[in-house]
């Protein structure tokens, strides 16, 4: 008790926040307005801007860090804007600088950000794509159909070998490459295009600076148009949220092709000339050592990750002392996104921070979409609730429409997107009449007397479903509410039961438990979490713990730590089919 009332009573650091505000319309058919009247200060009008800024005004800083051996290879911003330059002259000289896009098929790099950032600076956007489209073993299917949408001018991959198959596939025959290492013969060698006369910057501010491909969850992936306006006010819009003067420290490990850590991650650190030391781990288990390696020698001022990291992270902490010491030093701000974190591990971490600094860390979420910069709304005062989306982003308009008894999410502002490359009519559909882009998510308030406490997530339109009796099951709440339940012997869960009579999880175990002690944690868990619901749609009536981790090869799992729920229940069909079979086989866990 001692130890809940100190967490209890703890002070917050100081997050250092600017102070929030709201104005709010109410109309009479039902849909509300919010919108932050905050004046957006200090924005850059293309994505390079901010490299010439710190190049004059802290050129010694180091914009990016990644590792080499046991240390770090460092970039300063005076170093990255000339060789930016430079390799901006080098793809003049290629002759492939125009419209058409650079390909990009590399992992989080140094050099990634640096040709990246060349090709924008030239008004030639930048298309990032995942990396598992074009690893070994991967299925070229989804690398054919982004060439196809995106249809690039040419190609640049961190190492022509790793990606050889991919570079040899016949879409992508006749295509120009740069390649860092490993470079075939025809290639373009990387350290010679650093050697050409540099090119100063000439893209406008409306000019495309990347294409981003959705996700493809709910269809096949389409490239969003991100113009430099639109990323490079988004930055701003989010430093706005602040009153702190100092540049950020972070270690990340968020992909480039996603705009969580190409844009909120990698850009907001340009903005405000931060650093952003490069993480190569990963929020799954056997591939999260790295990051735990990274934390224990660099304090971030500002963390973030999505939930499956955070999950296995609090049990880091709890085991390693130095680690905690290193990583709640100077840390003001925590933050999640993409999906909801269970309370549990948020009350597991905070008490780590009180033990080990006395105080309490702000922990903060965002919401938005590729299509909204992504920042559409975020948590800007101190917090420790876990589930919400916040408010809009200084010069951002939300409007919550009522549908289907809950309340749809659009947004409108600077930062959204004007549509999908090549589809005019999918683009304009996207909208509504008073122009609020559709993400197709509901939100609630904590407290409808009080708009300002913010909003709470309330499931994505197309993913939940119903059961046989009608009865509504809220996908995204479950599953985190299941998981932390359950614990640490489970990595993630699969929601199942559409149309059927009950709800049914599929379990990932975690390395390291045994199939028994898994099934106990998860009987355990699932009881209590049955204990406290308030409807069927809320209650599990099976599960099955699966024999093998997500399959990312297969999209199961994206490379930024989420299951694709309804792939995953499609890849996962015999395993769907044996948690509701009767009589119930031996492995499935039956829950009275």
């Amino acid at each position: 008790m001692d130890a809940e009332l100190r967490i209890a009573t703890a002070p917050f650091r100081d997050p250092r926040y600017a102070p929030r505000r709201l104005e709010v319309e109410q109309r009479a058919d039902g849909v509300m307005t919010l919108s932050n009247p905050t004046p957006i200060t200090g924005a850059f009008s293309t994505m390079t801007e901010p490299l010439a800024h710190w190049a004059q005004a802290a050129p010694g800083r180091a914009w990016l860090a990644e590792r080499s051996g046991e240390g770090w290879r460092e970039l300063s911003y005076l170093a990255a804007h000339e060789q930016v330059q430079a390799l901006a002259g080098g793809l003049r000289g290629l002759g492939v600088v125009g419209e058409r896009p650079l390909l990009i098929l590399a992992r989080n790099g140094l050099d990634h950000a640096l040709i990246k950032y060349a090709a924008m600076s030239q008004g030639m956007p930048a298309a990032p794509v995942s990396p598992q489209y074009g690893l070994p073993g991967a299925n070229l299917a989804r690398l054919a159909h982004a060439v196809e949408v995106l249809n690039p001018a040419a190609v640049f991959t961190e190492d022509a070998e790793l990606f050889g198959e991919a570079l040899a596939a016949d879409f992508l025959a006749g295509l120009p490459v740069v390649a860092l290492k490993n470079a075939r013969p025809g290639d373009a060698v990387f350290a010679d295009l650093l050697k050409a006369a540099p090119a100063a910057a000439s893209a406008r501010p409306d000019d495309h600076a990347k294409y981003l491909l959705t996700s493809g969850s709910t269809g096949r992936p389409k490239a969003v148009i991100c113009r430099h306006r639109n990323i490079a006010t988004n930055a701003a819009q989010v430093a706005s949220c602040y009153d702190d003067p100092d540049p950020p420290v972070i270690v990340n490990a968020a992909p480039w092709s996603h705009s969580l850590g190409a844009n909120a991650i990698l850009h907001m650190a340009a903005h405000r000339g931060g650093t952003v030391h490069i993480d190569a781990g990963q929020p799954v288990a056997g591939r999260f050592a790295e990051t735990v390696r990274n934390l224990k020698e660099v304090s971030p001022t500002y963390h973030n990750m999505v939930p499956a990291g955070w999950m296995l992270f609090a049990g880091e902490l709890e085991r390693d002392e130095d680690l905690a010491r290193t990583f709640f030093a100077k840390v003001r701000v925590l933050q999640y996104g993409g999906a909801n974190l269970s309370q549990e591990f948020c009350d597991r971490i905070q008490a780590v921070a009180v033990a080990t600094v006395g105080e309490k860390i702000s922990f903060a979420s965002g919401y938005g979409a590729t299509e909204t910069g992504p920042t559409a709304a975020n948590v800007h005062w101190t917090n420790e609730r876990m589930g919400l989306m916040g408010l809009p982003l200084p010069g951002t308009s939300v409007k919550l429409s009522p549908e289907d008894g809950k309340l749809e999410f659009r947004v409108k502002g600077p930062q959204v997107t004007s549509g999908y490359l090549g589809l005019p009519e999918v683009s304009a559909a996207a909208f509504d009449e008073e122009g609020f882009y559709r993400l197709g998510d509901a939100a609630r308030f904590v407290d409808p007397a009080d708009p300002s406490q913010g909003l709470v997530y309330d499931g994505r339109l197309s993913e939940n479903f119903k059961l046989a009796s009608g009865t509504f099951v809220g996908v995204g709440d479950l599953r985190i509410q299941a998981v932390g339940a359950v614990g640490d012997a489970v990595s993630d869960a699969v929601v199942c039961g559409e149309g059927r009579d009950q709800v049914g999880l599929l379990f990932y175990p975690k390395p390291g438990h045994t199939p028994d002690e898994i099934a106990g944690a998860v009987r355990v868990g699932l009881t209590r979490l049955n204990a406290n619901a308030k409807s069927s749609g809320g209650r599990v009536a099976r599960a099955l713990v699966l024999d093998s981790a997500p399959d990312a090869n297969a999209g199961e799992i994206t490379d930024k730590g989420y299951i694709a729920q309804a792939l995953a229940r499609s890849l996962r069909a015999a395993a769907v089919e044996r948690l509701f079979a009767e009589p119930a086989p031996e492995d499935v866990i039956v829950l009275s």
